[in-house]
């Protein structure tokens, strides 16, 4: 089975970050979502990226900002990649071209979600959340499973993930990445280095299995 990518989100400074690669993590998270306790300034986040070591990749997280402020972050903190959150429709995205694109798991409309998503030459990967983005509640992901069966793009989870239950969400729905934000914090927006390390490892050992 392929290594499975990890992204550490809402990554709010240079120990969070340093904690994140020294933990084997291949991305980092910037929220630019002021809504969000986890929300960075762009010129903060620019910091946290210059710092990043090499093969760790930024990710800037968007939930339908207009492409005026998604371009003015970006020229202030450029990222290697892009998420959108939101519900952006098909322009936006491809004004903001490539993307990853996260959809909710919710049973009346992930099957139209995921269509969607692959039909779009602009979306570069899925990332398939729980039902209350931002919450840390997991899904029961068997129900996944058989949804991905002809999805040919990188499927990133997220959604409640843990140190604790990372390797059975690999071993069910085998994704190309996982991504984990408060799963990984001591308090709300306060990220743990230990809680890092256990999660990378975790991933790590339901690879090697």
């Amino acid at each position: 089975m392929p290594r499975t990518r990890i992204k550490i989100c809402g990554i709010r400074s240079d120990d969070d970050a340093f904690a994140a690669a020294e933990a084997g993590a291949d991305a980092v998270g910037l929220m630019f979502v002021r809504a969000s306790q986890r929300y960075i300034d762009p010129e903060a986040a620019a910091e946290i990226v210059a710092s990043l070591p090499p093969f760790v990749s930024s990710v800037g997280v968007f939930m339908n900002a207009p492409i005026e402020a998604f371009m003015d972050i970006e020229e202030q903190c450029p990222t290697i990649h892009t998420q959108l959150h939101g519900t952006e429709d098909d322009e936006l995205i491809s004004q903001c071209s490539p993307v990853i694109k996260a959809v909710r798991y919710l049973p009346e409309t992930i099957v139209h979600d995921i269509a969607r998503c692959e039909d779009n030459d602009d979306i570069e990967a899925i990332l398939i959340d729980g039902p209350s983005p931002g919450e840390g509640v997991a899904f029961n992901w068997t129900d996944l499973v058989p949804l991905l069966e002809r999805v040919s793009k990188p499927v990133i989870l997220a959604g409640g993930l843990t140190p604790e239950n990372v390797a059975e969400a690999i071993r069910t729905v085998r994704p190309y990445g996982v991504d984990v934000s408060s799963g990984v914090e001591k308090q709300r927006g306060i990220k743990d280095p230990e809680l890092i390390e256990k999660f990378c490892e975790a991933v790590r050992k339901a690879d090697a299995s």
